[in-house]
């Protein structure tokens, strides 16, 4: 403790860290269960060597956090948090490869108070564990190529292969390495070296069980997060609203100051490039190979492709060590008070709940839906529950309920992972069923009425109940339908 005190003491920026850290941690039980959190617990409770639109690394995690402490909101919560903290502290002992010390705090204090790492460190995801090992990567093939440390190509080899394992978007961290190389006159020599291409194979073999899960299965996860999107891409339809929603996720997620600074030096170094065809130095290069190709990559594509608030978060590692590079205590500071409001507003969210969320993607009711099901199956007995919005209520439900939830595919539909769990859907023959439907946009408590088409021709009767409805501060809101449906009559 006297330690932790004097070395706080000693560099007053690291309290700043601890505060908003111990206030993340503080906001932990409060938080309720995210459907991105249900779903991948979801994973981990249905082990597999992969899945459908992601590999597993997250689920992996979420299993042995909740097989050790037990299966609750907070052990979920707490696990996303403990491994964005590791990516905290590996993120600053890459920065001091890069930075003076007093530089490399400060880039620890612009990236611990960014929204990014509070989303990383309160709602499960796949870049949750991906940002840890991109994170690792790139701190062992600094010590591999710049201290010529060789066993630093098989450590990251391994990094490499796990950020894989937890995200498809990691294969940028192998362009970012050759790219750096090809670029690089000090280092290309390194393109023929032994360990180069040591690391390559290693990280091909640790990842090697997400390729034997697409093997065995028409390699459909790939499939599901390639052809779809390169098929929106394709059609080039210009979109203001994709990019003005990108930049507005970005200064969200980065907040103002820092991204304004990101804009500004990507900029700088592009306009050399182009303009003086003049370079930078070895070791910011390094730090542009694997930023510019996820940060200006995706971006180059919002004016054609709705991309994901989430997608350049690895950009995120390298960009926020250059930003060190050139930020000054002014913006630092105006960067840490907007972040302080920004998490103030967001306890108060929390809290209060002050603003209704229009949308499945909230904490918000998903315990009182799985309290109120329970009710309704003791009344409607022997009967089996589904829903039909991609995974968020069956993940849901299936987190707070003893059974088994289904998904779309009992009428027919593609339900992500829920297609390959192996489930003999002819045993739920004639059986009857609750179908769950939630009103995203609810706006009053009335029922739906009017029968959802897609249960027509698996049920022979189907009657709408009523809604259930969802109150916090003692106000309505969420609400889902509900549908009694007998017989059911799968097709083969």
């Amino acid at each position: 403790m006297n330690t932790l005190k004097n070395l706080i003491k000693k560099h007053p920026a690291l309290a700043i860290v601890f505060g908003f850290q111990l206030f993340r941690f503080l906001l932990l039980p409060f938080i309720g269960l995210m459907p991105q959190d249900a779903y991948y617990h979801f994973y981990g409770e249905n082990l597999s060597l992969s899945y459908f639109d992601h590999p597993g690394m997250i689920g992996y995690i979420l299993r042995g956090f909740t097989a050790i402490f037990g299966k609750t909101v907070f052990v979920v919560k707490f696990a996303d948090f403990v491994v964005t903290s590791l990516t905290l502290i590996s993120f600053h002992k890459l920065a001091q490869l890069f930075l003076s010390k007093s530089k490399a705090i400060r880039a620890l204090v612009l990236a611990t108070s960014t929204l990014c790492f509070s989303i990383l460190s309160f709602n499960s995801t796949p870049d949750v564990p991906l940002l840890l090992f991109w994170t690792l990567t790139l701190f062992s093939l600094y010590k591999a190529i710049f201290e010529q440390k060789k066993w630093h190509w098989l450590f990251a080899g391994i990094f490499m292969g796990l950020a894989f394992d937890s995200k498809y978007t990691a294969l940028l961290l192998q362009i970012g390495l050759l790219g750096f190389l090809v670029f690089s006159n000090k280092y290309r020599k390194l393109l023929l070296s032994p360990g180069l291409w040591m690391c390559i194979l290693v990280s091909v073999l640790v990842t090697f069980p997400v390729w034997w899960w697409n093997y065995q299965n028409d390699f459909a996860s790939f499939a599901f997060q390639g052809s779809n999107r390169t098929g929106s891409i394709s059609k080039f339809k210009i979109s203001p609203d994709y990019f003005f929603g990108a930049i507005g996720h970005q200064i969200l997620l980065l907040l103002p100051v820092l991204f304004a600074v990101f804009i500004t030096f990507t900029f700088k170094f592009i306009k050399r490039a182009l303009l003086k065809f003049k370079l930078p130095k070895a070791k910011t290069l390094f730090l542009l190979a694997f930023f510019i190709p996820t940060f200006v990559g995706f971006f180059a594509l919002t004016p054609i492709y709705w991309v994901k608030l989430n997608w350049m978060m690895p950009s995120y590692i390298s960009g926020i060590i250059i930003a060190g590079m050139f930020i000054n205590q002014k913006l630092i500071k105006a960067q840490i008070i907007t972040s302080i409001v920004f998490h103030l507003l967001i306890a108060a969210q929390l809290f209060f709940y002050l603003l209704p969320i229009k949308s499945d993607d909230t904490w918000v009711g998903w315990k009182e839906l799985a309290i109120e099901t329970e009710k309704l199956q003791e009344k409607y007995n022997n009967t089996f529950v589904f829903s039909n919005d991609g995974y968020k209520t069956s993940a849901a439900l299936n987190f707070f309920m003893d059974e088994k939830i289904y998904a779309q595919n009992i009428v027919g539909l593609n339900a992500l992972h829920f297609d390959y769990l192996g489930d003999d859907l002819s045993t739920l023959n004639s059986k009857n069923a609750l179908f769950i439907d939630s009103d995203t946009r609810f706006k009053n408590p009335n029922k739906k009425g009017e029968i959802p088409a897609e249960l027509h021709g698996y049920f022979e009767n189907i009657t709408e109940l009523e809604p259930i409805i969802v109150k916090v501060n003692g106000n309505e809101v969420r609400k889902f339908w509900v549908f009694y449906c007998t017989n059911y009559q799968p097709k083969k």
